[in-house]
């Protein structure tokens, strides 16, 4: 049985439920991090010295870096077809979930730190730096059935997690007809379900 820590509005905890009901992998969640604390318990930096979430034990195998562990599910799972098989496409998944987690993660959660400040420079600063990125995955979305190539992978599930989010605030947004397109794809793989009634914030 897989253990995952951390709780379920996190979104890098998102990440790892959807890819879990992706591959049919089972796992007990315990809530960490936010109002539930324990990321400085020392049983819990034994496991993750960086104190975030999330964190899986498989077995004897324990990692941290929520795209670190869709890497990890996706080549335990081969038969979910969740990686390319060569090289060169895997790279290319690589490229998305390194995008994802920086170049996106990051202007979302600018985005999602201002929301109190609605109306501000700074609000308006990284809404507008968000609404680049995601312009830029569009663009992508419009050459590409799904964010890697022409098959669903974990680069979808992590761009797919931020667009989730990203959606779902009441903040304006330019038309991204690529975007929209691939998402509600995403939104009708049965898997989603998994985290579709999950909180996002």
């Amino acid at each position: 049985m897989l253990t995952l820590w951390g709780r379920a509005n996190s979104s890098n905890v998102q990440k790892i439920i959807w890819a879990c009901a992706e591959i049919g992998q089972s796992f007990d969640r315990i809530d960490l991090g936010g109002p539930f604390g324990g990321l400085d318990d020392p049983a819990y930096r034994a496991m993750n010295p960086n104190g975030r979430i999330p964190t899986i034990k498989d077995g004897d195998v324990i990692l941290w870096e929520s795209n670190a562990i869709l890497r990890y599910l996706a080549a335990r799972h081969p038969q979910a077809g969740l990686l390319p098989a060569t090289p060169a496409a895997r790279a290319v998944v690589d490229q998305w979930l390194d995008w994802q987690m920086v170049s996106l993660g990051i202007g979302l959660r600018d985005v999602m730190q201002t929301r109190s400040q609605a109306g501000s420079p700074a609000a308006q600063a990284a809404e507008t730096q968000v609404a680049g990125q995601f312009t830029l995955l569009d663009a992508r979305l419009a050459a590409s059935a799904h964010v890697a190539g022409d098959d669903f992978t974990i680069a979808d599930i992590a761009a797919g997690i931020s667009a989730h989010r990203w959606l779902a605030l009441p903040i304006a947004r330019p038309e991204l007809p690529a975007l929209s397109r691939w998402y509600a794809g995403l939104r009708a793989r049965p898997a989603f379900a998994a985290v579709a009634a999950l909180p996002t914030r």
